[in-house]
């Protein structure tokens, strides 16, 4: 189905200045002639074109049969979004999109300035974008006027109600008339948002373009198996064997957001941190190295996973474990999207292991389990990227590079200038670290202390040593059970002894130190044994 039969005009001429021709399967979906001008509940992966999908579901409530809007007053459209830099992107795909028919689009995010926000309200807008906190200030200042919105998008709803937004929700859909047309989109759909599909909206479609029983098709999961210190480590061999464009690392705090930071910088990779203790200036700067490439690694926290508009990432790193399975699907959608294929690369420590199949399970995900990149494997990867590197550059090389090499040529042969090449590309990159393979690491513990060696009693390991029978503790006699003796090593049965002889009760010697009498027991080898510990009889 191509777009053409579906659009209004204007918006089929923004999106063909864009190369869209074919719809997504969420677009094509939402344009079905049973799903216009009904209440929609859409659960769509991440990165699957729900905004613009949305963005043409809201053309027949704004322009009807018109070829352009009027002049804007009051909003017609409300878009609610859980993140600032997802009601950013909104308004940025809204302008492009209703450019021609034009419509005027205004975002209100906290984090920027809200007499700006006022004056650009009053000034009138088509379509409001904003998150729910702002929005509510607003709407309770009344700045914002929703008495004639046609449309309500809730995007990412479910994210908004994780993050405490319903109270907020709730006071903007009560602002809005009845008759309003309400569309929630979401990843997932849990049960408090069918509970607020139930309450707000009215014989609502549901369309479901992803299945809870099934993850992602365009995202590989696979888990890394470290030891808990090495956790850092795993982090940036990752980085460095997995060649990609853009890679978005999780951590579960803030704190360890800028310690990662700070040591992926100081390695050499040009990384950017977000987190909620950035303002708005900073998280701007940071999104802009992203998108013009003087970055190519995020840290962020969860905050970030939705609305952040980082372009191609192929690596997502979870760094610390995700709370649950929502938070790993949100997350894992950052990657894979428009048809890429993504990585999804958890790290479990030996400890986590167990949490770790519990969440891959509840996520219905089948997760390949591998070892850490070593240093050996990065270095060889190396090579062949250098190779084909400074292959690439030979290509087209100009006549004054070519006059300074045959200088070069003169004074040094072609294997050492090739070499100083190689060795200046591989100083821009990173040193690998050494990570132990926690299995190994746990197999050569438990053989060191199983080893018998010599399969002698008394050895420095194995039975008698240092603890034992007879070892560095004598039970009544100085007689020691092979503690430097073997069976039978200088010592007959019975030898020098007879049965009963030196048996006195009363004596002067003390067994472990406390008890005054031992009662020393024949065994039926002809050898002594004293019954100590609890079993020793006193008189």
């Amino acid at each position: 189905m191509a777009f053409s039969e579906l659009l209004h005009p204007s918006l089929l001429r923004a999106l063909t200045a864009r190369n869209y021709t074919e719809p997504t399967p969420v677009q094509q979906a939402v344009l079905r002639p049973d799903a216009a001008d009904r209440d929609l509940l859409v659960s769509a992966p991440t990165g699957s074109g729900k905004t613009v999908a949305y963005g043409l579901t809201l053309a027949s409530g704004l322009l009807g049969d018109a070829e352009r809007l009027g002049r804007a007053q009051q909003p017609l459209a409300l878009i609610v979004a859980p993140t600032r830099e997802l009601a950013q992107q909104v308004q940025h795909e809204l302008e492009w999109l209703f450019a021609d028919a034009g419509a005027r689009v205004v975002s209100c995010v906290g984090g920027m300035d809200i007499r700006r926000e006022q004056r650009l309200l009053s000034q009138g807008a088509h379509i409001v974008v904003g998150t729910p906190g702002r929005l509510a200030d607003h709407l309770d200042q009344r700045h914002l006027h929703l008495s004639g919105v046609r449309t309500v998008v809730l995007d990412e709803a479910d994210e908004m109600l994780d993050l405490g937004f319903r109270e907020e929700l709730e006071l903007l859909l009560n602002a809005t008339p009845p008759e309003r047309r309400t569309l929630m989109f979401s990843a997932t759909l849990p049960k408090p948002i069918l509970t607020l599909a139930r309450r707000y909206q009215h014989d609502a479609l549901r369309l479901a373009l992803s299945s809870e029983n099934e993850p992602h098709a365009d995202i590989e999961y696979r888990v890394f198996s470290i030891r808990a210190r090495d956790s850092e480590h795993a982090v940036v061999n990752s980085l460095r064997y997995f060649d990609v464009s853009g890679a978005l690392v999780f951590c579960s705090t803030r704190e360890a957001v800028r310690h990662l930071h700070a040591n992926l910088q100081e390695r050499g990779f040009s990384a950017v941190a977000l987190s909620g203790e950035l303002n708005q200036n900073e998280r701007n700067r940071a999104l802009q190295a992203l998108r013009d490439g003087r970055a190519r690694v995020c840290i962020a926290t969860d905050v970030a996973a939705r609305g952040l508009d980082m372009p191609d990432v192929g690596l997502v790193i979870h760094a610390d474990l995700p709370q649950n399975r929502q938070a790993l699907l949100h997350r894992s959608g950052r990657t894979g999207r428009a048809g890429r294929k993504g990585l999804s690369l958890i790290l479990a420590p030996a400890p986590q292991r167990g949490a770790v199949e519990r969440l891959l399970a509840s996520a219905k995900i089948k997760a390949v389990w591998a070892a850490t990149p070593s240093a050996d494997a990065i270095r060889a990867r190396d090579e062949e990227k250098l190779v084909r590197e400074i292959a690439a550059m030979a290509e087209a090389p100009t006549e004054e590079d070519l006059a300074v090499g045959r200088v070069l040529l003169a004074e040094r042969s072609p294997e050492q200038l090739a070499a100083v090449l190689v060795r200046l590309r591989r100083e821009l990159l990173p040193a690998p670290e050494v990570v132990d393979d926690p299995g190994s690491v746990r197999n050569e513990t438990w053989q060191s202390k199983k080893e018998f060696p010599g399969k002698k009693f008394g050895a420095k390991k194995g039975y008698g040593a240092k603890k034992g029978f007879g070892a560095k503790k004598e039970f009544g006699a100085k007689k020691e059970f092979g503690a430097k003796k073997e069976f039978g090593a200088k010592k007959e049965f019975g030898a020098k002894k007879e049965f009963g002889v030196k048996k006195e009760f009363g004596a002067k010697k003390e067994f472990a130190g406390s008890t005054p009498f031992a009662v020393k027991k024949k065994t039926s080898w002809g050898k002594k044994r004293d019954k100590a510990g609890p079993k020793t009889r006193q008189f």
